[in-house]
């Protein structure tokens, strides 16, 4: 027998400890076993890998992500469910270590002597600011890959191609130098409480990045474009010193809307901006 199949169902351990979703915390449960599976394969092989898990509540997701063989390192905010994991490291020796805290206030790249893959069904709250987090780390990043449950409207930002309405600054940020795709969608009622949007999970690889652009540029860039994307970058852009000379030099017409630039334009727009 495994130290999965000999656990008490997750609905079992929520009742014994009393746990209930927390809506200030942006939790919602996962219960289905299968699924959860589904979720801890999407990075590929996880035997003896390690991962890095943010919010993993009472423990749904780290039990598909321990069966896998992973040695997962697991941020949890919320004590009332420490209990639970802590009952879920003894059924696993060695393999779950837990740190009760913030993940927003943790250095992740600090608990690590290698490269984890890092693996999250992310509270609604703080997925993208974590998201953003990471993608800035210094390139080769600390991290192997990212497997992260977003709301399905958030993933389609992630992926988004240029012309369409959810094409902006995330889009960029997440594709300049990494390769994003939607792994799968999860129905709203795949959850305990149902949230009242569908989710879907992401996976992101780190490419190679581009040559003499800084992500801070970058961002700086995106966020002036982005901010008034409805207005022409000649007039959205004229706020960041060069970015207009940058135009002309690189001939990207100013009368064009910052939906309609491509990653590799923008990217091609911060080197210059960087170039001086």
């Amino acid at each position: 027998m495994t130290a999965l199949t000999a656990l008490p169902p997750l609905r079992e351990v929520i009742a014994k400890h009393g746990l209930s979703a927390s809506k200030a915390l942006g939790q919602n449960f996962l219960f289905d076993g299968q699924l959860l599976a589904r979720i801890a394969a999407v990075p590929g092989d996880l035997r003896d890998a390690e991962v890095f898990e943010v919010g993993p509540g009472p423990g749904g997701l780290t039990r598909a992500l321990l069966a896998a063989g992973a040695r997962v390192t697991a941020v949890e905010r919320d004590r009332r469910c420490i209990p639970a994991l802590a009952e879920l490291a003894e059924a696993y020796p060695g393999k779950l270590r837990v740190i009760e805290g913030d993940a927003l206030d943790t250095d992740p790249a600090s608990l690590f002597d290698g490269r984890p893959h890092i693996v999250a069904n992310l509270p609604y709250n703080v997925g993208t600011a974590l998201l953003v987090r990471w993608l800035s780390a210094d390139w080769r990043p600390w991290w192997q890959s990212l497997t992260l449950m977003f709301q399905k409207e958030v993933a389609e930002r992630i992926v988004a191609a240029p012309g369409s309405g959810a094409y902006g600054r995330l889009a960029v940020l997440a594709q300049w130098r990494s390769t994003a795709r939607i792994a799968m969608t999860v129905h709203r009622s795949a959850f305990t409480p149902p949230p009242k949007v569908m989710s879907a999970v992401v996976h992101i690889e780190p490419a190679t990045a581009p040559a003499g652009v800084d992500f801070t540029t970058l961002e700086r860039l995106t966020a002036a474009a982005f901010g008034q994307r409805r207005k022409m970058l000649r007039q959205s852009l004229k706020a960041v010193p060069g970015a207009l000379d940058a135009l002309a030099t690189l001939g990207i017409d100013e009368t064009r809307r910052a939906e309609t630039v491509s990653v590799p334009e923008f990217v091609a727009i911060a080197a210059a901006l960087d170039a001086g």
